[in-house]
């Protein structure tokens, strides 16, 4: 289920920006990381976010070794600031991307400068809080949950055999609460789940997985 790839992909992010400083073009590369979550998420809900996004990569297996992992503040959750917060960077990326619009060069820079900017939001975050904090209202992020909502793919099952232990919670990068699903037909199915697997290898009695 764990894309083993996962713990390097942050390389991706550090060569893309590096490399989009001297190559502005190569920003354009950025489009993927933004329509991947949203396309994935019809199909798997946000696994892309939990097994291929290269900050997310940075943020699991770098920014993590300095996160306190204190509690996600609730507000960031909330559906009202996700929305504004994917109203706000939309409405000054496309004001951007009106202005550089036929420059290739110009256009990569506008991506690189979104990119740079979300992920610096990240770390700060991180340092305070959780080092998946970014990713409670990541816009692509957000659109991905809410698909994943109505679509309900790839449920987390928990068995009987869960025995409360909140390991799972620990483990999970968006801390969340499968336990609290033990034994429901439907399973835990809240779409901010990543399908990283954390949970699932993690779980003591082995009373989790993808598969009904």
């Amino acid at each position: 289920m764990k894309n083993h790839l996962q713990p390097y992909l942050y390389w991706v992010l550090l060569i893309f920006l590096i490399a989009g400083i001297f190559y502005p073009v190569i920003g354009l590369l950025a489009i993927i990381c933004m329509l991947a979550p949203v396309a994935v998420s019809f199909f798997k809900g946000r696994y892309w976010c939990g097994n291929f996004c290269p900050r997310g990569s940075f943020y699991d297996h770098v920014l993590a070794k300095f996160s306190p992992q204190k509690p996600i503040p609730a507000f960031l959750r909330s559906t009202g600031f996700r929305i504004f917060v994917l109203f706000l960077i939309m409405t000054a990326f496309s004001i951007q991307m009106y202005f550089a619009w036929g420059d290739l060069g110009a256009m990569g820079m506008v991506f690189l400068r979104v990119i740079l900017l979300t992920t610096l939001i990240g770390i700060v975050l991180g340092v305070f809080y959780h080092q998946r904090t970014w990713c409670s209202f990541c816009p692509m992020g957000s659109l991905a949950s809410w698909i994943a909502e109505k679509r309900k793919p790839m449920p987390l099952m928990v068995s009987d055999k869960c025995v409360g232990c909140k390991i799972c919670t620990k483990v999970c990068p968006m801390q969340l609460a499968p336990y609290k699903a033990k034994g429901s037909a439907c399973g835990f199915d809240d779409a901010d789940c990543l399908k990283c697997g954390s949970c699932v290898q993690s779980c003591p009695k082995q009373a989790l997985s993808f598969n009904k």
